[in-house]
């Protein structure tokens, strides 16, 4: 399997709608740190006040991959859309670089919806957000937390809490969970004397034909040109070794129930691997809410595949859901 050239490193991985502009723009989160994004506009949006939604993830990616992807597609479509890096990657600050957290993740989508109240094109009354992968799980916890979000919908959906706490399906043990959070509670003595933490080398890079097919899938997507970036973290590098820790103990769709009486659309592929944390975010939502499940897709098939991601259904749940102004195309 072999990656991308080096040339191609710095290219975003779609075309820009000939019907959308794109404008690198920056903003705070609560905490101090300066988010990057990308705001998307409707070329014709004639300084119209109209609905926007906030757009992050896959878990590793940068808004030059899935999310601006996403956010083109619905400028496209008449919404304005922000993809924005979150805390401690891609063009976001941050230090250690390539850190993740339940909270400070849930927070950066917050500071978007700051950012995009604040703008005067966007009516704040009608505000969505929208979660890829791991980042639909700090989705619906924002949503769940930040009543001013008016609707959500997440695709390939993850919760990391879960699938870090207990591993995929469930499967570790209490002992090897005792032994993954001694081996990170050392590192930590390691990093504070080193002053700088440890980085594995990227996992991707490992794959091979013994691989399971979901590491494969993500090989595809990350390490080849259909995806690559170097910013991304699951293109190019790693997540701390202490990453993990935060989420260990500190459940994220604890308070799912409270979205309602907003709308949740959850997407997920039918022959996703991590179909299983879609289907548990639904049961455990309250009405209005909506499972769909696509027929024969993988998890990263709705990162980027257009002819698969259901965009008109996208279109028309948040058009219903946010009663939009759009503009016309």
């Amino acid at each position: 399997m072999s990656t991308v050239s080096i040339a191609q490193e710095k290219d975003y991985t779609f075309k820009l709608s000939d019907n959308v502009t794109r404008k690198k723009v920056s903003f705070k989160n609560r905490y101090g740190i300066t988010l990057v994004g990308d705001l998307y506009l409707p070329k014709n949006s004639n300084n119209n006040r109209l609905a926007a939604i906030a757009i992050s993830g896959p878990f590793g990616a940068v808004k030059e991959q899935a999310s601006g992807l996403y956010a083109n597609q619905m400028a496209a479509r008449g919404f304005i859309t922000l993809a924005f890096d979150p805390s401690y990657t891609g063009e976001s600050s941050g230090e250690p670089r390539n850190v993740a957290s339940p909270d400070i993740n849930t927070e950066d989508f917050s500071a978007a919806i700051d950012f995009l109240g604040l703008h005067k094109n966007v009516d704040r009354n009608k505000l969505g957000i929208i979660g890829i992968c791991g980042f639909g799980g700090f989705a619906l916890n924002a949503t769940a937390v930040d009543k001013r979000v008016k609707a959500v919908a997440t695709t390939s959906m993850y919760d990391m809490s879960r699938v870090n706490a207990e591993g995929y399906f469930g499967t570790t043990t209490p002992e090897q969970r005792t032994k993954m959070l001694e081996e990170m509670s050392l590192q930590r003595w390691e990093d504070a004397k080193n002053g700088t933490p440890k980085y594995p080398e990227n996992g991707l890079a490992q794959t091979n034909d013994n691989s399971p097919q979901f590491v494969k899938e993500y090989f595809d997507y990350y390490k080849t040109e259909r995806g690559f970036h170097e910013r991304s973290i699951n293109s190019n590098a790693a997540w701390t070794a202490t990453n993990t820790l935060s989420f260990m103990n500190m459940p994220l769709l604890t308070y799912i129930d409270e979205i309602s009486p907003r709308p949740v659309l959850i997407i997920a592929g039918a022959e996703a691997h991590s179909k299983y944390f879609s289907e548990d975010a639904y049961k455990n939502a309250k009405e209005p809410k909506e499972l769909l499940i696509i027929p024969k897709a993988v998890h990263t098939d709705l990162y980027d595949k257009i002819n698969v991601i259901p965009f008109d259904k996208l279109e028309a749940f948040f058009v219903e859901s946010l009663k939009a102004n759009l503009a016309m195309n």
